[in-house]
């Protein structure tokens, strides 16, 4: 006798409305969290491959002939292909389906980890690890998908939550995987780098499974028409951009802080931290916070808004950078650790907030619409086709700012031994985030 299993409850029939009240109550709910939390395993998975370099570059000693500048590039490389796969990866929702698409780019995961696994060893050339870097970009593209995918199972009033659980669960990866680094060197020692992307390969194939087991295909974000003409329409708004330029201060400044600060602290601190044990027990603790903290800024932006959160956090930005460039002309440690896990936290919790002005600019003008005589149906589902484009745009231009911090670092350090001129830098750029907040968000009209 066959016994059937049902891998996963089936969408009730009507279609997804998240706003019906009844339905979210009766249905909804259970499904939209289901469908998170296998959202957050992939997408964290993700995040780890895509931060995995900034963990084995602490690996590549002097038997791999590689200077400082070379070790940054190898953190850039990644992070700028992986901003340059979220913008196919947003269109590949609505092409393919959310669980599709999510079981389809966490098996691409497979590829970069066994090169890495394969490669890692002393005497291979530089424009070999540069390749293999290059190719762990496709963890950063399973962000904009996933964000992209979660986005049209929550209402409006929920999104601050729901997109900041999805994205800090999935940030959760760049500690992650720099524990599991540290894990590796403190017990097999910097001489098996292998290791850690070996780790890797079983979680990759449970995050897919996983997918494939317990997702739904939404038929709303299958059908993808208007989706091309929606990331053109927000391409050509000025508010698109504005949001991107404010991802690029908070998100930029968390990748690419996650990815550097192990390499910053044995550059500048090199006595402290002669060892990549020493350097690998710290740089986890900055991501791992602002990780955590990111469903807090998207919740206290559902609450006080967006831009008000967003102007708070860059301002205390400029703050704590300016705290880093005295530590690092001082000399202080403490100061500079304390200084730099503030910008980590920040940082989270400014991308929380800035997410959140994303779907509620286009609920706004679906409201306008309705007013006018607009039908209510269309008006959502343009809103709805307008968020996911933009939240595609703006992890991709935000996703850029990490590429500016690992170049800025490589520039300061090769010039002068140290990043003060990268502080300087970073200080103006939070400083022209709270001015653009201010102007475009709270300035009375």
């Amino acid at each position: 006798m066959s016994v059937a299993v049902e891998a996963r409850p089936p969408l009730p029939p009507g279609g997804w409305d998240p706003e019906d009240e009844e339905f979210w109550a009766r249905a909804g709910a259970r499904i939209a969290r289901r469908n998170l939390v296998f959202s957050v395993l992939s997408e964290h998975i993700g995040f780890s491959v895509w931060s995995l370099w900034s963990v084995l570059v602490l690996f590549l000693g002097p038997s791999y002939h590689i200077d400082t500048a070379g070790k940054f590039t190898l953190t850039a490389l990644p992070t700028a292909l992986g901003a340059l796969l979220r913008l196919p990866y947003t269109f590949a929702v609505a092409r393919f389906g959310g669980r599709t698409w999510t079981v389809i780019s966490a098996l691409l995961l497979l590829v970069p980890t066994a090169l890495a696994a394969v490669v890692l060893e002393p005497g291979v050339s530089y424009g070999t690890l540069l390749a293999v870097a290059c190719a762990a970009g496709v963890g950063g593209g399973n962000f904009a998908s996933s964000m992209a995918n979660i986005n049209a199972f929550y209402p409006h009033r929920l999104k601050g939550w729901a997109l900041g659980v999805n994205a800090g669960g999935g940030n959760l990866g760049v500690p992650a995987v720099q524990l599991l680094g540290l894990l590796v060197l403190a017990t097999a020692g910097a001489a098996h780098p292998r290791l850690l992307p070996l780790l890797y390969l079983p979680l990759i194939v449970l995050a897919a499974a996983g997918a494939w087991w317990r997702m739904d295909d939404l038929p709303a974000s299958r059908a993808g028409s208007g989706q091309g003409r929606a990331m053109r329409e927000v391409a050509r708004d000025p508010y698109g951009w504005a949001v991107s330029t404010l991802y690029i201060g908070t998100f930029g400044s968390f990748i690419g802080f996650g990815f550097a600060f192990g390499q910053v602290l044995q550059v500048q601190f090199h006595a402290r931290f002669d060892t990549p044990v020493k350097a690998a027990a710290l740089t986890f603790l900055g991501p791992l916070l602002g990780s955590l903290l990111r469903p807090v800024g998207g919740r206290l932006a559902d609450r006080y808004g967006g831009a008000r959160v967003t102007l708070a956090t860059f301002a205390a930005m400029g703050a704590g950078t300016a705290v880093v460039l005295a530590a690092s002309r001082a000399g202080s440690l403490p100061l500079f650790l304390a200084g730099f896990i503030t910008l980590f936290v920040l940082s989270g919790l400014g991308n929380g907030s800035t997410y959140k002005l994303i779907p509620a600019h286009y609920q706004a003008l679906a409201r306008r619409a309705v007013a006018a005589g607009a039908d209510p149906e269309a008006a959502e589902a343009e809103s709805r086709r307008r968020s996911g484009a933009l939240i595609g745009l703006a992890g991709a231009v935000g996703a850029f700012g990490g590429v500016l911090v690992n170049l800025a670092f490589r520039q300061a350090f090769q010039a002068s031994h140290n990043g003060d001129a990268a502080y300087l830098g970073f200080l103006v750029a939070y400083l022209v985030c709270s001015a653009l907040t201010w102007a475009v968000w709270l300035r009375r009209r």
